[in-house]
Order: C-alpha cells, then structure tokens, then sequence
C-alpha cells in the first residue's frame, strides 16, 4: 500500500515509518525541514516536502492511505498555534488526500478531547463520551476540532477513522526524557498522589490501531485504545522512574486546584516573560494527568480487531533493548 504520514520525524510517527517500511509498504512522509528530510529518508520513507503549519501548497504523490500522526503539541502558549497545525492543517491535509487519491484516512487524536474544564474524573470512557472543542486547553480543544473535521469528511470512497490513544509511553518517549530533570529540581510533584486509575497505551499498541485501521474500521467513527493492564498514574510514574534509577519515595504531593491555580499562575508568568518554553506546570498539564482517566477500548477490538498485543512488561523490556 501507498501510504503518506505525516510527524514521521517524531516519537511516534518515526517508529511508525518504521514499521510500515518492515511491513513493505511504500511510504511517503511529511518533511518541513532539512533535518527531518534526512530523517525520514533514513526510515525508509520518501521525504514530501511541506509544513502543515503553512499548508497552501501542500501536494501529495498518488497514494491509497494517510496517516496523520503530526500535532502541535505544548502544555502552555498562545492559542493560535494549535489550531493553525491542529485544525488548519488537518483540513488541508484531508483537501490533498483527496486530491491524491487517498480511500483510507487516519488520525492520530487524542484521548484528552473528552476532558472537560472541570477536572472530572473519567471512568471506562467510550465513543459516546462529548468531546471539548471549545476547551481552556489550546490542545484540547484543537485536537477535538481536527478530529471533527477529519471524521465530517467521510464519505464513499474516502473513509475516515480516528484513533485515540491516552498517555503514550515507550522508548524515547517525551515524559520518560522530563522525569531525570523534573524529579531532580525538585519541580515534580503528585497531585493527589496519583492514586488513580490512569489509562496509558505503549507506543507499538498505538501502531497496531493505526495498521488494524488501515483495512478495518467504520468510517466517520473514533476508537479509544489503550493496553490491556491497568494501572495508577503513581505507578506509571514509578515504572518510568524505576527504568532510570530514579527514586520517588519522597515526592511530595499537592491538591488539584492548587495544582490547577499555581499552573495559571505559572502560564501568566511565562506569558508575560514571553517566555517560549512550557512552565514547569500548566493548567492543560494538570487538566490531562492529575485526574482519574480510563477508558473502554471494546468498540476497537471488535471492530478493528486491536488485540493490544505489547503487554506492560514486554513495553518495559523494550527501553533496555
């Protein structure tokens, strides 16, 4: 198959090359920069030049599936950004898909676009949970636009399936590369202890929801997916920690609203430094992890046929190998 994707320079969309190269087939892939050309074109892929951030002249080759795993993604920081990438480029992605002959597109959402600005906790969450597109959050609320918009064009012969995995974790994921220097300043803290159930999906299960959706799935649909143990957020973190020798023992532990407070707090300073790094803590940070979130997969498994193949402990050998 013909297949174009796009953040194939990042966590998820390089290891997605990857596999889709070993499965022979031919895969194109988004390149806005020299360096993520070269990249690309190390995994096996041919490089397309483009930037959905400024998506006017995007063109693809002829292909036959999409694979959207791109986003712009901070805690913090204007809201522009986000829906220019998240929503702008997703649209433009689905007029170029199209117009390249693409009959199968999937993106990669996100399992945050059901977390309202209340902080509820969120139990066993499926396909019939709202989703927040006018959220606080910028990336909240623009991924569950771009999902909007992705699954509204399904149509004959061009179906569209959305993909929504929780908490990504695996090699070279972002949060395991944070916790040596947040945990070691003294910046990282539990809200509430992390005593709650947290959904998390290894990177290699997202995968195999993204190739079942290749040739399953109905169109104009989303599907949760996630792995097959359960788990606390205390204990992914612990499990992440371990991995590096990092003890958390003596992390201390503070309430959600003040959590949510200081990260307003923090976002204003950073706004007003006009600062172009996240602050330590953020409203959005503290929205997506500091609360209970778990959710169903059943309609991913019995209509994609998602198996969640990559046990807990076979994703925590995969970092030593």
């Amino acid at each position: 198959m013909r297949i174009f994707v796009t953040g194939g320079s990042g966590f998820l969309g390089s290891r997605m090359i990857r596999t889709l190269v070993a499965k022979e087939h031919q895969v194109f892939a988004l390149a806005r920069s020299t360096s993520s050309t070269e990249r690309v074109r190390a995994l096996g892929a041919t490089p397309v030049t483009g930037d959905l951030e400024r998506p006017e002249h995007l063109s693809l080759p002829e292909i036959e599936a999409v694979v959207h795993a791109a986003a712009y993604f901070r805690f913090a920081g204007p809201r522009s950004p986000y829906f220019r990438a998240n929503v702008g480029g997703t649209r433009a992605l689905l007029t170029a898909a199209q117009e390249a002959g693409a009959a199968t597109f999937i993106y990669v959402s996100a399992g945050a676009v059901v977390m309202d600005d209340r902080g509820s906790s969120i139990r066993d969450a499926d396909e019939r949970a709202p989703t927040f597109p006018n959220s606080f959050s910028g990336y909240i609320a623009s991924k569950a636009q771009g999902e909007a918009a992705v699954l509204a064009a399904n149509k004959v012969g061009f179906r569209t399936i959305a993909i929504r995995p929780p908490a990504i974790w695996g090699p070279g994921d972002p949060f395991s590369r944070a916790l040596p220097d947040a945990i070691g300043s003294g910046k990282f803290a539990f809200i509430t202890r992390g005593d709650y159930p947290f959904a998390i999906c290894h990177v290699d299960n997202v995968i195999e929801a993204v190739q079942c959706a290749l040739g399953r799935g109905s169109g104009g649909h989303a599907y949760f997916v996630k792995d097959r143990e359960a788990t606390t957020f205390r204990d992914f973190v612990a499990m992440l920690a371990d991995l590096q020798g990092l003890p958390i023992s003596g992390l201390k532990s503070i309430s959600y609203r003040l959590a949510f407070t200081v990260g307003r707090l923090m976002e204003l300073g950073a706004s007003i430094r006009f600062s172009k790094d996240d602050p330590p803590l953020s409203r959005t940070m503290v929205r997506m992890i500091g609360r209970e979130f778990t959710v169903n997969d059943t309609a991913a498994r019995g209509e994609l046929g998602y198996l969640a193949k990559v046990s807990r402990a076979e994703g925590v050998a995969a970092y030593s190998a």
